[in-house]
């Protein structure tokens, strides 16, 4: 991924101004229809004060005629500065949703608590208000002015009364914000919430109805979207209180204008036309305002996901797509890897050093808890070490991007996640010109392809969500599949037979000699010594340290040898799994 860089913390907000140009068209569009608006108030001056003073029909006319091009001229222009919003929020959505959705799977990396999809929800916040009637209601706000001032011209008693209206109109608005600040922050946050227990409680779905645990987390997300609901709620009828009454104010303002204007009229300081032009300008002027109050909810949101995307954003910033490198061979070194996790003072993993050549397999064993999964993740790049490295063919993995970097690598992760598309689609993991003859191959080699043969629709067949068409064993498989797809150099499998039967682990042996005589590097995490039959060395952790590392042969002979323990009919000797018993660590 690479982008241009942004001062820290306020990507969105520059992106929200890059557009300069627009928004000064925007700007000088408003002008001019604000001006556009007086058309009605000159008008009507001119048809009381002149046309029937006059009599005359071709004055009427003539009028008339240059009131229908300046409303033409006027829809013309209103027309244009909404598409020009309109194609703002959409440039805005069209340049950052790739730097959201990074961020987004950046994030789900990391474990982060509380993000999902909210960063993509504010995206699309922040464009519907930019399309919508919020930024004209804002734009517009400064002609609220001028319309006192020409309300001033007409008579100094109007524009004291239209001051006097607008002072109000403003004070609602500013009422509404601090009234509702609060329950808008307490309901998204609480939406938030909801949000994610919905997410979670689907994505166990198994677990929740088989063990009884519906109703109870159901209660828990009830809660929680009680209290977005009843926040919500309450910024609504708080809103919706003072928006009212800034619209019947509006309302009691252009009857007072007519009223006061007439009584003007009566002692001949203004002409009758002069009353008409007074109360529509005034109406005008206050209709920023009110629309402002109107959309504040509105704006009040697309305030809160700018400041919460911007942060975002800041906590993922850009990387820069580093110089393409060659292909690599496959040599994997470890050096001095340590591992740490935010707030947890111990390592992960600490000191971890060893070297997988080309064509060669490293077992990794130990009990649970040890970080073998955590290793696995670091040595595919989706964990950063805290000290040390991981090199392959030399270089570290961050010396290659994402992209360039997965095609030389083939992962099997311990939790298989399969994606709602197509078999073929998922082994050759969505390449925009997949291989067909390389999917098969992959599939063969992972003696999967009879299994797809017999799906309804053989490698066109749609998965649906992780794979939800399939057993657990065959998704296993397919990841396999996945994994093995265009030949990588550095092949990772987590717990590869977890799933399988003695055919599917029979057919896992047979892809991993298949891998090694290539000349792939393989490095394999498994409770299961039968996953470890066809590789050469062997690395035990334990607490997330080297406890053991070495020839497989010398390594499982000394962690399964036979020990004593204390029993009532005196000590007697046991064997041990590599999964349970590890040596102290050496030296």
């Amino acid at each position: 991924m690479s982008a241009a860089p942004q001062k820290a913390g306020h990507e969105v907000s520059s992106q929200l101004w890059s557009n300069k140009r627009v928004w000064a068209s925007v700007l000088v569009f408003s002008c001019i229809v604000n001006i556009l608006m007086l058309t009605g108030s000159i008008f009507m001056m001119q048809v009381y004060d002149r046309v029937l003073t006059s009599g005359s029909v071709p004055t009427l006319i003539a009028l008339s005629a240059i009131v229908v091009v300046l409303y033409l001229y006027y829809g013309f222009l209103e027309a244009v500065r909404a598409r020009l919003l309109l194609r703002i929020g959409r440039n805005f959505e069209e340049t950052l949703r790739n730097r959201v959705f990074d961020a987004v799977s950046m994030l789900a990396l990391r474990r982060t608590p509380a993000a999902g999809g909210q960063p993509v929800q504010d995206m699309t916040t922040i464009r519907q208000f930019l399309a919508g009637q919020g930024p004209l209601a804002f734009l517009d706000m400064p002609w609220v002015i001028i319309y006192l001032g020409v309300v001033f011209g007409l008579h100094p008693w109007l524009g004291i009364a239209g001051v006097a209206a607008a002072m109000l109109i403003f004070i609602f608005a500013l009422l509404t914000e601090r009234t509702t600040r609060r329950p808008v922050a307490e309901a998204t946050t609480a939406a938030i919430a909801a949000a994610a227990m919905n997410e979670e409680s689907r994505r166990n779905t198994e677990a929740m109805h088989a063990l009884g645990m519906k109703e109870v987390l159901r209660a828990r997300w009830a809660r929680e979207q009680q209290v977005a609901l009843d926040a919500s709620t309450l910024a609504s009828d708080r809103g919706g209180i003072f928006g009212t009454s800034s619209r019947v104010l509006r309302l009691l303002v252009q009857s007072g204008m007519l009223a006061l204007g007439a009584y003007l009229a009566l002692q001949h300081e203004i002409t009758p036309g002069t009353i008409i032009a007074s109360s529509i300008i005034m109406s005008r002027g206050l209709a920023p305002i009110e629309q402002a109050v109107g959309n504040w909810q509105q704006f009040l949101g697309f305030r809160k996901a700018v400041a919460r995307l911007n942060a975002v954003l800041a906590a993922v910033p850009p990387v820069k797509d580093p110089m393409p490198l060659p292909a690599p061979k496959g040599l994997l070194e470890v050096e001095n890897l340590t591992v740490m996790v935010q707030g947890n003072e111990k390592p992960l993993l600490q000191g971890l050093n060893f070297k997988v050549p080309p064509g060669t397999g490293l077992g990794v064993i130990g009990p649970t808890g040890a970080g073998k999964s955590t290793l696995s993740r670091v040595l595919v790049g989706v964990v950063e070490p805290a000290r040390g490295s991981v090199r392959l063919d030399g270089a570290t993995l961050d010396q290659r991007s994402e992209e360039d970097r997965g095609r030389h690598v083939g992962y099997l992760p311990q939790d298989v996640q399969l994606f709602d598309g197509t078999v073929a689609q998922n082994i050759s993991r969505f390449s925009r010109e997949p291989d067909a003859k390389a999917v098969v191959d992959a599939a063969q080699l992972a003696n999967v392809h009879n299994m797809i043969m017999r799906l309804p629709q053989g490698y066109d067949t749609k998965l649906g969500e992780q794979g939800a068409r399939l057993s657990a064993g065959q998704r296993q498989r397919l990841a396999l599949a996945r994994a093995l797809y265009g030949n990588p150099a550095l092949i990772v499998m987590d717990e590869p037979n977890s799933n399988l039967d003695a055919e599917g682990e029979a057919a896992l042996d047979a892809a991993i000699r298949a891998s090694l005589q290539r000349g792939a590097a393989l490095v394999i995490v498994a409770h299961r010594p039968s996953a470890l039959q066809a590789v050469h060395d062997v690395l035990v952790l334990a607490e997330g340290k080297q406890a053991a590392y070495g020839k497989r042969e010398d390594v499982l002979r000394q962690v399964t040898r036979p020990r004593t323990v204390a029993s009532a009919d005196g000590p007697q000797r046991v064997s041990a799994t590599p999964a349970l018993v590890v040596p102290e660590p050496q030296g």
